[in-house]
């Protein structure tokens, strides 16, 4: 695992168990009790503590045969429970299902969270074969169009808390770091983001600005394209009036 950022006052049970936490959700698949002390580089006692009482609170789950632990649905129950995103999400679903049904296309919405792009919701195209992304999957915002939207309609003090955060952005060299400045200004001059995909070979990606006093989203559609102009002649202004329906659908004020 990536070294943690040294807190301002130690809790050092409460760090353990948010560690094995972390850990079963950046890995995606079991681990005993032994390689999880590995990841973390705690001893097998202190982690076995951790795991009875994170197992006893329904957190995690052992498997009997194996004897590896694999994260249980209380954290996805608890965020759909009490999350801030979830007026965004409920306002985005009629507008997005127009948008997936006018453009044939598949669409979703991402939000910075910490250092990671998480995805909100998703909107599939009607289209037998379609592109999806799953919800509640994370992404490096440097090597997304969402990410990189969202990054440059910050201002520059909020922005550099941000990037402050991403262990991508601190193995940068100046030049690369000068070309993402270059990049965010013309992003926040033109109002959206695109490029063909950095993960899936032949994806055109574009994306708009959802916004609000306290909510920024990122409204994304992944399509396949050869002609990257027409596509975006296609999809942008429809993009944009989705954008600003899920505003006003929200309660949000647009920028």
């Amino acid at each position: 695992m990536k070294p943690r950022p040294r807190a301002a006052y130690a809790a050092p049970a409460l760090e353990k168990g948010l560690d094995i936490l972390e850990c079963l959700a950046d890995q995606r698949v079991p681990l005993t009790q032994a390689q999880l002390a590995r990841e973390l580089r705690r001893s097998p006692s202190e982690v076995f503590r951790m795991l009875a009482c994170l197992e006893q609170r329904g957190y995690i789950r052992k498997d009997p045969v194996s004897n590896a632990y694999t994260l249980s649905l209380k954290l996805f129950e608890l965020s759909r429970t009490h999350s801030p995103y979830q007026h965004l999400t409920k306002a985005a679903l009629r507008p997005m299902q127009m948008l997936a049904e006018e453009m044939q296309e598949s669409c979703h919405l991402s939000v910075l969270h910490g250092s990671r792009l998480v995805i909100l919701a998703q909107e599939e195209s009607p289209e037998k074969i379609r592109l999806s992304i799953q919800v509640g999957g994370s992404f490096d915002p440097l090597r997304t169009v969402s990410g990189r939207l969202l990054l440059a309609m910050m201002e520059h003090g909020e922005r550099e808390q941000a990037l402050a955060l991403m262990q991508t952005y601190h193995g940068w060299q100046p030049a690369a770091k000068r070309t993402l400045e270059r990049q965010l200004r013309a992003i926040r001059s033109r109002g959206y983001s695109d490029v063909y995909s950095e993960s899936v070979r032949g994806v055109y990606d574009l994306a708009v600005l959802v916004a609000g006093d306290a909510v920024r989203a990122a409204l994304t559609v992944a399509c396949l394209s050869k002609d990257v102009g027409r596509t975006r002649n296609r999809l942008l202004p429809a993009l944009r009036r989705t954008s600003a329906e899920i505003s006003r659908a929200a309660g949000l004020l647009t920028i």
